[in-house]
């Protein structure tokens, strides 16, 4: 019995690995329900880092942002119970959701001191102030 190879456009034996598996991380992952990313802009402005990310669904109590040694994390956790009951207290309905977000990004030379964070209407917004470490600094020769 003879088959018909003219239906496969590509030859696999001369495909890389990593060409034959390219799309196997998305396809695996794009399955998994609630996964969910932080979608983020981020400005560099001559003082300051402007950041800007969506956390739709979460509250400000669920968020946590932090920095320590040149690295930024946002994380959010949102872990909803919703209960409808009936007149006499029985509960009819009961719904559960649960999602978590973390991102991280690496940016460096930032006065980690005075970095501004405020959240409204599921939108972060850090500012990020530079140090001024890498101004340049005239240093003074004295008669010796």
């Amino acid at each position: 019995m003879a088959y018909d190879m003219k239906p496969f456009n590509r030859d696999y034996f001369d495909m890389s690995p990593s060409e034959m598996f390219r799309d196997f991380g998305r396809q695996f992952f794009s399955n998994f329900p609630e996964t969910k990313s932080v979608r983020t802009d981020i400005k560099e402005m001559e003082d300051r880092y402007e950041l800007t990310a969506e956390l739709p669904g979460f509250t400000k109590d669920a968020i946590d942002v932090s920095y320590e040694n040149g690295l930024l994390t946002i994380k959010a956790e949102n872990n909803m119970m919703n209960e409808a009951k009936d007149n006499e207290g029985r509960v009819i309905q009961k719904e559960r959701s649960f999602s978590n977000v973390k991102r991280m990004y690496s940016i460096s030379n930032v006065d980690e001191d005075n970095i501004d964070a405020s959240f409204k209407d599921g939108i972060l917004s850090l500012s990020l102030p530079k140090l001024e470490k890498n101004k340049r600094k005239s240093i003074e020769i004295k008669e010796g």
